[in-house]
């Protein structure tokens, strides 16, 4: 198991920036590994990701060692623990809403003696090809990112209790689905969200856990930098969609 980039500096305190990718090719994640990401995060939610794709997705970000990140479908172990044999360096666990989904995420990534991940001679473990098990898993313990996503009004209210979990890397905020909580989907600015958005921030920031935020362009990147989040996102679509459109117009109209 290579040693996981993206956790070491966030423990040192560096900020990390990453891309969510949806498309199960490999060769696109193995150039996006060229570019200078931290982080790669395959969205196995919001996308048709599957553990097979997910295997050689994670082979391609190896060879640029780049951490690769599943965003998992549920909060379930059984689904954790095949996303997590392919290979990922970490999951994204969607809809935390209190303390005891924290910890049934955090134990569901990790091994006896925090965890009950299930452990077999799979992928994540080298087939069990490259020494003992017994190795492998205080590895695979030490490294592997947890991140939580904390998406919803209820959330919110928890958050005091979810940031107390033990091996929580990463608290990310899903600022679409909170205001969609709140009645006021997209309308981040609007006054019934901004307190609430702005709370969990300031309860994040002052806590042992990384501020995690997806952002749609630079500025709203440049924002939360100045802000304090360091665990920074954008979607691929969100990168290439305003670079074609500009490069298209552009020479449309030279």
């Amino acid at each position: 198991m290579q040693t996981n980039t993206t956790k070491a500096k966030l423990h040192a305190g560096e900020m990390v920036l990453g891309c969510f990718v949806r498309y199960p090719d490999a060769s696109l994640i193995e150039v996006l590994g060229y570019l200078g990401w931290d982080f790669l995060v395959f969205d196995g939610e919001h996308g048709t990701l599957e553990p097979r794709d997910c295997e050689n997705l994670c082979r391609a970000a190896e060879l640029r060692g780049v951490t690769s990140i599943v965003r998992v479908t549920t909060n379930l172990a059984p689904v954790i623990l095949r996303y997590l044999d392919t290979g990922a360096q970490g999951a994204l666990v969607p809809w935390i809403n209190s303390a005891d989904e924290a910890e049934r995420a955090v134990r569901a990534v990790k091994y006896f003696p925090r965890g009950n991940r299930g452990l077999a001679g799979v992928r994540a473990s080298d087939f069990g090809q490259a020494g003992p098990l017994s190795d492998y898993i205080v590895k695979a313990n030490a490294e592997t990112l947890v991140v939580l996503q904390v998406e919803s009004a209820d959330a919110v209210e928890q958050l005091p209790r979810i940031l107390e979990v033990e091996d929580v890397d990463v608290v990310f905020i899903g600022p679409n689905d909170l205001s969609n909580s709140l009645g006021y989907a997209g309308q981040l600015d609007h006054p019934k969200v901004k307190p609430v958005l702005d709370r969990a921030v300031d309860l994040i920031l002052g806590s042992k856990r990384s501020l995690g935020i997806m952002v749609s362009n630079l500025d709203a990147a440049k924002h939360w930098k100045q802000r304090g989040a360091r665990f920074i996102s954008i979607t691929l679509d969100n990168i290439t969609g305003p670079a074609i459109r500009a490069y298209l117009s552009a020479v449309r109209s030279s």
